[in-house]
């Protein structure tokens, strides 16, 4: 190859090594931008949710409160990973590089992902354990209306 060619070729490929790493903090930042959307979404369900099931007289005092407990749980555990994810957004030394960086955001965004999913599994069971005890004292007409319409059912 000519020598113009080698050199071009060469070229390109350092000025593509900075925009790797650009592209790489633009999807950083919307995994941060993401896990902290999720927060948001979890403490949505949670609170529409619970509301419901205080309406709701499948459930004893004591079984709300044990719900309430497994919700405060899972809340508690989400924001532990916002802190984590925090930390290391908001780093100032720089004991960290960029890939540790972009590790910890990955792995914070996976567990928050992890949170909402469960978050949205521990609700549907106990609306079907509110279900299934309408069924049987033949009253699911006031729990189907109670958690939502047909179109918002997600149970």
């Amino acid at each position: 190859l000519p020598k113009t060619h080698r050199s071009n070729t060469a070229g390109r490929w350092m000025l593509s090594l900075p925009l790797k790493s650009v592209n790489n903090l633009v999807k950083d930042a919307r995994k941060v931008q993401q896990t902290i959307l999720m927060v948001g979404d979890i403490t949505d369900i949670y609170v529409t949710s619970f509301q419901k099931m205080l309406r709701d007289d499948s459930f004893t005092v004591e079984e709300l409160g044990a719900i309430a407990f497994g919700y405060t749980k899972l809340l508690e555990e989400s924001n532990d990973v916002l802190t984590e994810l925090k930390n290391v957004v908001n780093i100032t030394t720089l004991s960290m590089t960029d890939k540790e960086r972009m590790d910890v955001v990955e792995r914070c965004h996976s567990k928050m992902k992890r949170y909402r999913n469960l978050v949205s599994y521990y609700t549907n069971k106990n609306i079907g354990v509110s279900y299934l005890r309408a069924k049987k004292r033949n009253d699911l007409d006031r729990i189907m209306g109670l958690y939502g319409s047909m179109d918002e059912r997600y149970w």
